[in-house]
């Protein structure tokens, strides 16, 4: 049975950053300082970005060569899953501040909830996602993983072929979700479309009133000596 949120959906206020396109390492490393930054915030924040390259990021503990490296940026991610690839798929992050409702449901009830807000917002554009039901078999090489070709339990899935996959890190600070969406082939809508649909399906579904972000220069000054001393250097992406 796929779980369900605690509670109706209540209107609480959300910030929405419909962010741009970024260099990889800058992409992560904005991440992680959300998720740092959560408690301040003091409520949750959904982030829309792109990558100013063809990229592939790869999960906490898997093999930096899971990831072909000919012609792509490899980076590793704050949060966990398999590779991904972001040549054409629309990218979103959402963080949760330490307190909230969602944080206090297990790994596993927080993915489905997030991914049911998914689907409502891709049902809004006539694209019909249904939650993953399998886990992923014992068999596979998580530290090799390609993401999109392993669905497991509560990713969205459209017939057999998986469309949208997320990974999560949870700390003291709250709770990062890491999620991308690759549209089924011949579905070329506006991104802008796209977007603006995913974020009504978490109105829908989460209640989130969104209230535009713009950060400050403090973050993203933190963002960049983050991305410097971290997502850019060898000893963070080659770390296995």
């Amino acid at each position: 049975m796929t779980p369900s949120p605690p509670h109706a959906p209540i209107p609480e206020p959300w910030d929405l950053w419909l962010d741009e396109n970024h260099e990889p390492a800058w992409n992560m490393a904005a991440d992680e300082v959300l998720l740092t930054r959560a408690a301040a915030r003091g409520r949750p924040l959904l982030r829309f970005y792109g990558w100013d390259r063809p990229a592939v990021t790869i999960g906490y503990v898997q093999n930096h060569d899971a990831a072909p490296a000919a012609g792509y940026t490899v980076i590793r991610r704050p949060t966990g899953g398999g590779v991904v690839f972001h040549d054409h798929d629309i990218t979103y992050t959402a963080v949760f501040p330490p307190g909230h409702w969602l944080t206090r449901l297990d790994r596993m009830e927080s993915y489905a909830t997030v991914n049911r807000a998914v689907a409502a917002g891709l049902a809004r554009i006539r694209i019909g996602a249904a939650l993953a039901n399998a886990e992923i078999s014992g068999h596979v090489d998580r530290g090799r993983m390609v993401c999109f070709t392993n669905p497991t339990r509560y990713d969205l899935l459209q017939g057999e072929r998986k469309i949208a996959g997320s990974a999560q890190r949870r700390t003291r600070q709250g709770i990062l979700h890491q999620g991308s969406i690759v549209l089924p082939p011949g579905t070329a809508p506006d991104r802008m479309l796209v977007t603006d649909a995913i974020a009504a399906g978490f109105q829908t579904v989460l209640g989130a009133h969104f209230q535009p972000f713009q950060p400050e220069t403090a973050f993203t000054g933190a963002a960049e000596e983050r991305a410097q001393t971290v997502y850019r250097t060898e000893a963070w992406n080659r770390r296995r």
